[in-house]
């Protein structure tokens, strides 16, 4: 059974792959070879760059502002070879210099080449305004798409892989954005404007460096094909590497305890080899792409030389001076150019396509179901007129994580307003499951769940899920002071309200110890709090919300037995007027509870109350006996 409240075991899924000597890059999951393992989608080049482009749109008139300093700053480095070419026919020979000339000359280059490294600044300015702009939002979007996937999806699928997607796939995108719209725009133009000035220039000598392009364009293109796949390849191991290292460092303890520390590098190890070796792979076939553009400009230079020098000597196939030979070969650098630094960029820009698809896959996941439109909101508290008066049903509930394994099957069961109703079982009979099912991380496969006469599906989750208080077994505290995690569900509360909870939960005492009392910044996940004051504290939260339906899973069982006495008053006190589901296996937590229902392979087989149960002698009695016979 899937648990909501763990981290997933993605590791381990791929340290068996590890050891069984599959490749990674086999791992594709159920989908098929190229669908992504959270959506299942398989998104073409195309795809990718419309949806980028949608993220890019609302920011077009920076995008503008871009291009137009591109245009500007590229016509003026065409400019450049122009002037040079009329200095050098200006420099005839020893002591035939035209200084008249040549000085005014001079002054316009240094001006016009000012211009253009000005102009390329603010080109620069407005892409990465455009990138930065845009990797934020798509991680927002990205993030907001977390909160609102089912859980089934988060239980599923490897945490690290899904931050991964959020941050590093994210970043990634980034970078092959920016340099992406720097290209685009210098390459575009440079080819656009060098084609003109050459056409103007000479047609025959321009024919010679056009006919001889898509030579170095079929260079790039195979390249570029080649090493697509790998960077695909290496994104999902790297995804799958953060899966393993988020894995082990949330269990460091557990690691260090089963002195597990070798087996744990030997397993990332292997999943690092196997990135290495995949991304090498990538980068050695995307290096052939600059080279092999290079190889080929470079032939096309020097054709150009040889034909403009014939030209000089015998007029054909034009007739060139040495100054427009000049502006030729400049003219054909700069015509090649953009092809070498696509080709050398192409790295990051296979990248950002492959954490792109990462990314819109995320994106396209399914959503939970949506609230209906006829939905109403669910009072939170027990007091006031609408309030929840906590009374829940479980009307022939059934539920399945898997189709073909049943966990929970014919439930029924009705708390009424106040009663206090433990679940108790063996591991895995479907007691958290229940948990799951009130608070809506899941369905129902058939059945119904009412509160208050309302199925639950006709309320806003927001609501419904606010309404109840919730306390488990593995306590939950994240980076910030004592009193920001007790108001974390009530974030309006006073001090005093902050305080009084946590004196109710017998967490004060404590708390005002710690180097600075309630403002003491405890570090994720509680630092050197010891289990038992991790979960006061998340008690003390569970107090200050003042909910309308209590669900307690193992809420003492890290509490010790003296502590617990004075926890389980306050809980008494807390219960009063409030309906409460109880998980545990304590005897000072079961005995007084209104209702007991027993469970076994997904069904209740037993109820009422612990002297009923015992005189019954039936499957509670036997778990009496074993678990809490004295």
């Amino acid at each position: 059974m899937p648990n909501p409240y763990a981290s997933t075991a993605g590791a381990a899924t791929i340290t068996a792959a590890v050891a069984g000597n599959e490749s990674l890059n086999e791992m594709k999951g159920p989908s098929g070879p190229d669908r992504d393992p959270v959506s299942g989608a398989r998104m073409s080049a195309a795809q990718v760059t419309r949806r980028l482009l949608a993220y890019v749109r609302p920011h077009r008139m920076t995008l503008v502002a871009a291009f137009a300093s591109s245009a500007a700053s590229v016509v003026l480095q065409l400019y450049t070879p122009i002037l040079i070419g009329r200095g050098i026919d200006m420099i005839l020979g020893a002591g035939r210099v035209d200084f008249v000339a040549l000085i005014p000359l001079l002054i316009e280059l240094a001006t016009v080449v000012v211009a253009g490294a000005l102009l390329q600044w603010l080109q620069g300015v407005c892409v990465n305004r455009v990138s930065y702009v845009t990797v934020r939002d798509l991680r927002v979007e990205a993030n907001d798409k977390l909160t609102r996937v089912p859980l089934s999806l988060v239980d599923s699928h490897a945490h690290g892989d899904l931050i991964s997607r959020v941050v590093n796939d994210v970043d990634q995108v980034g970078d092959g954005l920016l340099q992406g719209l720097n290209q685009l725009f210098n390459g575009v133009v440079t080819v656009l404007a060098t084609l003109v000035f050459m056409l103007a220039t000479s047609l025959p000598m321009a024919l010679v460096v056009v006919l001889a392009t898509p030579f170095s364009m079929l260079a790039a293109s195979a390249m570029a094909r080649l090493s697509g796949k790998s960077f695909t390849a290496q994104m999902r191991i790297q995804g799958g590497l953060s899966a393993y290292i988020e894995e082990y460092v949330g269990a460091q303890r557990l690691v260090s305890a089963f002195a597990y520390g070798d087996r744990a590098c030997e397993g990332f190890s292997a999943i690092n080899s196997e990135l290495y070796t995949a991304g090498e792979r990538a980068q050695f076939l995307s290096s052939l792409s600059n080279p092999g553009t290079r190889f080929v400009n470079n032939i096309i230079y020097a054709a150009v030389a040889v034909a403009g020098f014939v030209g000089v000597i015998t007029g054909f196939p034009a007739p060139l001076t040495v100054g427009e030979v000049q502006i030729f070969l400049s003219y054909a650098n700069q015509y090649t150019k953009p092809f070498n630094e696509i080709s050398a960029v192409v790295t990051q820009i296979q990248g950002a396509y492959a954490s792109a698809r990462r990314v819109f896959t995320l994106l396209d996941a399914v959503e939970d179901v949506p609230d209906a439109e006829d939905a109403v909101e669910l009072d939170v508290h027990t007091a006031g007129p609408a309030a929840a008066a906590g009374d829940v049903v479980f009307d022939h509930v059934d539920f399945s994580y898997v189709e073909e394994h049943p966990v929970l099957r014919d439930i029924c069961l009705h708390a009424r307003p106040g009663m206090r109703m433990a679940l108790v079982g063996p591991t895995g009979c479907g007691k958290t499951t229940l948990i799951n099912l009130l608070l809506r991380f899941y369905d129902v496969d058939a059945g119904e769940i009412r509160i208050d006469g309302v199925p639950i599906e006709l309320y806003t989750r927001e609501s419904l899920r606010r309404s109840f208080g919730m306390v488990l077994q593995d306590s939950w505290l994240f980076e910030g002071t004592v009193r920001d995690n007790i108001a974390y569900g009530c974030p309006s509360a006073t001090r005093e309200e902050v305080e009084r909870a946590a004196r109710r939960a017998h967490a004060d005492a404590f708390v005002r110890a710690l180097p600075h009392g309630y403002d003491t910044v405890l570090p994720e996940d509680g630092g050197s709090l010891s289990q038992g004051q991790r979960q006061l504290l998340c008690i003390a939260r569970v107090m200050l919300a003042d909910p309308a339906i209590l669900l307690l899973d193992e809420a003492t069982s890290s509490i010790d037995t003296r502590t617990e006495l004075q926890v389980q008053a306050a809980f008494d006190e807390l219960m009063k007027g409030r309906t409460s589901f109880v998980v545990a296996h304590r005897l000072s937590t079961i005995r007084n509870a209104d209702c007991i229902l027993v469970m076994r392979d997904g069904r209740i087989v037993e109820s009422g109350t612990h002297d009923e149960l015992l005189a019954a002698g039936g499957f509670y009695a036997t778990l009496y006996s074993s678990q809490f016979a004295q």
